[in-house]
């Protein structure tokens, strides 16, 4: 925002100083988050419309100048972008803008000098050219590897299906789905039906900045409706369009001067036509009216503001690892498995024990276990992620054989059927399976996880290939013991598994369930040739003994009245 700000400053002054704090605050953002692309392509597709709406000037020039070479030079000293900025598609279009404004400014010498029918001749033949060798140098340059192509996000953008199909690593992503029309609203609430007017009245102006207002607040509506973390930036635009309709609106109905301004001017010239002096009439209509609008908006703002303090209080303040459900009575209830298993982990494994689990758990378990995990939120090798998809859905003899050779000794798993937690890993197994699949495909089958009839499921009716899996298994081992050897209810999807289909495990056993079973661990036996438990038989025996008083122990705490 401060970025946009003295760029609408410097363009509407021309002035280098905030063209300079415009290239300032623009470096900040490229050290801060990779999303600074969205800033590198929204500035050039200002000025491009402006030149477009022959709107240019020297004050466009000198600000978008300063911007850009100050700007791309310091972005460059950051390691992760370095010379991103000239060999990049995702930024051509600002580098192309830069070079559009070069020639347009040439042009502008050269109208001063020649006559207007030649330069018209020069004008099309110019751009002509201009634009043939542009393109054709874009294209060559990319096809010879000079510059990179652009990226998968950039495709995901345009092709909501896109990710799904060639990145499913990035359609994975919850913050990468569509968003759902009620959280424009939850986010935004009021707001949302006050931006497009806001939009309508700069419309009527239509200066410099409002063009900018109008572009950026059009992009970020598809955008935000592509991604839900997209929202992030059109809040900004949402709140300043939605001020410009607000402040118009209390500039008209605030002025009740005009009401009584009238009367007294209808009172002289009475008196200038010698009729008897009328009283002056309280136009009370007209001031309920106003008063009626001016109530109104005011009980709006202030339910803004009580709607923003509670989502930011129940919403947007609790951290991912504490869970806040509600019990029968209302009460609140605090769920700390998370917690409670990492520092099970911290304080019950060696300090170079490999943890394997879904990458989202990475960095809790690396920052709050400080164990080493096999892949985290920073991992940029699809196929290192695959590997631990194609641990979790296969089978466990092809499963251990993974385990074995990347030396993992714990293995991590979520699971919210017993008090209803629907960000489980069985809800998000369907990304590894697709994941894999991109990898292996002669391997590994999406379809072979659905029931006959095309159905996820757990119950009775589960595939085959899906009860064999390793993940089926560690999600509901000795689930249908809580149930006292029933069948048990799996809350979040709302089927039963039944106790005859328990699942067995061989290659790994349970070594720690929290409270409500929502974190599970399980540590990758020793195996010899034969598949036989290589620990001596009497400490096994005795670790069986307390893993079992541990299960007793276990079984006992969770409540089921929990709802998260």
């Amino acid at each position: 925002m401060a970025t946009f700000y003295f760029w609408i400053k410097s363009m509407k002054s021309g002035s280098v100083f905030y063209g300079t704090l415009t290239a300032l605050f623009y470096f900040y953002m490229v050290s801060a988050w990779g999303g600074y692309v969205f800033i590198t392509n929204l500035i050039p597709l200002h000025i491009f419309v402006l030149i477009l709406m022959g709107r240019y000037n020297h004050r466009h020039y000198t600000a978008y100048t300063t911007w850009y070479a100050l700007g791309t030079l310091a972005s460059m000293q950051i390691p992760f972008v370095g010379f991103l900025p000239i060999r990049s598609n995702d930024h051509m279009a600002a580098f192309g803008v830069f070079g559009l404004l070069q020639l347009v400014a040439f042009g502008d010498y050269v109208k001063s000098k020649i006559p207007s029918q030649q330069f018209k001749t020069f004008l099309v033949v110019s751009l002509s050219l201009v634009t043939l060798l542009g393109i054709g140098s874009l294209f060559a340059l990319t096809a010879l590897g000079w510059i990179a192509p652009w990226t998968g996000r950039f495709y995901s953008l345009w092709d909501t299906n896109y990710a799904k199909i060639h990145i499913p690593i990035i359609a994975s992503v919850s913050e990468h789905q569509p968003t759902a029309w009620p959280a424009f609203f939850f986010d935004t609430n009021m707001l949302i039906w006050l931006f497009p007017a806001g939009l309508y009245l700069v419309f009527q102006e239509l200066k410099d900045e409002h063009v900018f207002v109008i572009i950026y607040g059009i992009l970020c509506s598809y955008f935000a409706g592509v991604m839900v973390r997209l929202m992030l930036t059109l809040t900004p635009i949402i709140c300043v369009s939605a001020a410009i309709a607000l402040s118009k609106l209390f500039d008209v109905y605030l002025n009740i001067v005009d009401l009584f301004q009238d009367d007294s001017s209808e009172s002289s010239s009475d008196e200038k036509s010698s009729k008897p002096k009328k009283a002056n009439k309280i136009p009370i209509f007209q001031i309920a009216s106003k008063l009626i609008v001016l109530l109104s908006f005011a009980f709006y703002l202030f339910y803004f503001v009580l709607h923003c303090t509670w989502v930011t209080s129940n919403a947007y303040s609790s951290p991912s690892v504490v869970l806040a459900s509600r019990g029968p009575d209302g009460s609140q209830n605090i769920i700390d498995d998370y917690r409670e298993a990492y520092y099970w982990l911290r304080m019950n494994t060696p300090e170079d024990t490999k943890v394997m689990a879904w990458w989202d758990y990475g960095y809790q378990i690396g920052g709050m276990a400080d164990r080493t995990t096999l892949v985290d939120n920073n991992t940029w090798n699809n196929t290192h992620i695959a590997t631990v998809g194609k641990a979790m859905c296969s089978n466990e003899e092809v499963s251990y054989k993974i385990l074995r050779q990347h030396d993992v000794d714990y293995v991590l798993v979520i699971f919210g059927g017993l008090i209803g937690y629907s960000g489980d890993d069985i809800n998000k197994f369907l990304w590894m399976v697709r994941i894999s699949e991109g990898i292996w495909p002669d391997e590994i089958h999406e379809r072979d996880f659905f029931t006959e009839r095309g159905e996820y499921k757990m119950d009775k009716d589960v595939s085959k290939t899906m009860k064999e899996s390793l993940m089926y298994k560690m999600s509901y081992y000795r689930f249908t013991e809580l149930y006292g050897g029933r069948d048990g209810v799996d809350r979040v999807r709302n089927q039963n598994i039944p106790a005859d289909m328990a699942p067995e495990l061989n290659v790994i056993e349970e070594a720690f369930t929290s409270q409500n079973w929502i974190v599970r661990i399980y540590k990758v036996k020793d195996l010899d040739n034969v598949g036989r438990d290589l620990h001596d038989a009497s400490a096994f025996d005795k670790s069986a003994g307390e893993q079992q008083s541990k299960r007793k122990r276990i079984i006992k705490k969770p409540n089921l009245d929990l709802r998260v």
